[in-house]
């Protein structure tokens, strides 16, 4: 599957190579130059600006956006909003409020884009770890992206199940999951932050 990625700083680009470790092709962008050459080197498709990752990305398209929470997506959000097509997909994988991404998912919906919101915890850990995802947004979508999701989890390890759970097929058992509509995915994020600093 094909996935763009904006934002190539250390979690970012640990996700594209986890993603390209595991059959996908990713297209990239990042105001670094440095970041965009290094992937490329690693096998990415680099471009040179939002409407070169736009024009080299396959339809429907599906944008993923590792940049910081606040000014910084907003404007990636309604720069990339104003060059998409509908059925497009804008993924944010950031620290968004929850209730950003609610209005946000309104907006772009004007347009018939879709967004989803993905709580992603990792870190830095999460190339060789994997990474747990709590998705947000349209239910359809998910299950389109899910081919993502489950590459970039963590999978379900050699921890034995639960007890009564060992035939439940789970996507949370992988380390993904479809939290609800739009803001879950962000919502759900935010309460596992607060309980790692219990």
């Amino acid at each position: 599957m094909q996935l763009g990625m904006i934002g190539l700083g250390r979690m970012g680009a640990g996700m594209v190579r986890r993603l390209m470790s595991g059959g996908h092709e990713c297209v990239v962008f990042d105001l670094n130059a440095d970041n965009i050459k290094s992937l490329s080197n690693d096998g990415a498709t680099g471009t040179t600006s939002l409407d070169d990752f736009v024009r080299t990305l396959e339809k429907p398209r599906a944008a993923w956006l590792m940049v910081p929470a606040g000014a910084a997506t907003e404007q990636t959000v309604t720069q990339l909003a104003g060059k998409m097509d509908a059925g497009d997909i804008i993924i944010d994988g950031g620290n968004s409020y929850f209730k950003d991404d609610i209005r946000r998912a309104a907006t772009v919906a004007q347009k018939g884009i879709h967004y989803v919101d993905v709580g992603t915890s990792g870190g830095v850990w999460g190339l060789e770890r994997g990474y747990c995802i709590m998705a947000g947004g349209d239910a359809d979508v998910f299950r389109h992206l899910e081919p993502l999701f489950k590459t970039l989890a963590p999978g379900p390890g050699d921890i034995p199940a639960t007890r009564g759970r060992e035939t439940r097929a789970n996507s949370a058992e992988e380390g993904y999951l479809h939290c609800g509509p739009a803001g879950a995915g962000h919502f759900v994020k935010m309460i596992h932050n607060e309980l790692n600093t219990v």
